[in-house]
């Protein structure tokens, strides 16, 4: 028997087996996707979740197929190659796709894949606000998977990922500090050409509001600012080289303060 048909008939089995990866767990397996929570098939299968994300999305139907793992493009197709039957015509199948014009055009496995990950993306968005979602957010929080914050006062204060805007292609991934309420770009390279819609502008609002422990949790982190000296003396803060916005970090102390703090959440307080 020759080596040939060894392997050849190894192969066989292994297809026959029907063995393959699953397209979530291997997406977000990924290098540089530790940000990512796995979203499950029932929330994807809901079409109440997907609403107009086939807008958003280039060839939906077909990403969404392959997030589901219910069709998979195979290599003949990925190469772009015509087949013929025997009258002539083209064979229909799931790499080719019919524009306005009703011309038929080959849709590349490159581009459905780069498709499914917008897709799964955007749904990501989605999903880490509702309370299963959170709850997968906020393990990778407490473990530090999103870092923290470099910010010295903070004493290492955990972030949150968020992005600048909810739309695909105008901002990359940013870390939101609960502490000292500022964004801070990743330390590591690998999350710095992540998207920063697949998160959204509304995560760490919702975030910090579902889990109520976290508002005592950052009120023990400490609230001091650097003051900026020379020779012992603070430099004043109207000059170019001092704090001017110095207000922006500062929190009530006294008892006082506090009540004028609640009071200026519904009402200018009078002098």
């Amino acid at each position: 028997m020759s080596t040939e048909y060894i392997d050849n008939n190894s192969r066989s089995s292994d297809e026959d087996s029907g063995t393959y990866d699953e397209w979530i767990p291997s997406f977000c397996s990924r290098f540089g996707h530790e940000y990512f929570c796995r979203v499950p098939t029932d929330f994807i299968e809901d079409d109440f979740n997907m609403t107009s994300l086939a807008q958003e999305v280039p060839h939906y139907r077909k990403a969404l197929d392959l997030i589901l793992d219910l069709e998979d493009v195979s290599d003949d197709e990925s190469q772009g190659q015509n087949s013929y039957d025997q009258d002539g015509d083209h064979n229909m199948d799931a790499s080719k796709e019919k524009d306005g014009k009703g011309k038929t055009q080959i849709v590349n496995r490159s581009i459905i894949e780069h498709a499914a990950e917008q897709l799964y993306g955007l749904i990501h968005a989605r999903f880490i606000l509702t309370k299963q979602g959170l709850q997968a957010m906020a393990e990778k929080f407490d473990h530090k998977q999103f870092g923290t914050c470099p910010r010295y006062y903070c004493n290492g204060m955990q972030l949150l990922p968020c992005g600048l805007s909810d739309t695909i292609g105008k901002h990359t991934v940013r870390l939101y500090c609960p502490s000292c309420q500022d964004l801070y770009l990743p330390q590591s390279s690998r999350f710095l050409c992540l998207e920063g819609a697949y998160w959204g502008t509304s995560f760490p609002g919702v975030f910090l509001k579902h889990f109520k422990e976290l508002e005592d949790y950052v009120e023990r982190k400490g609230k001091e600012s650097y003051q900026l000296k020379v020779f012992g003396f603070r430099i004043a803060d109207q000059a170019i080289s001092g704090q001017r916005m110095k207000w922006l970090r500062q929190y009530p102390s006294t008892e006082e303060e506090w009540d004028e703090f609640a009071k200026c959440e519904f009402e200018l307080p009078q002098p």
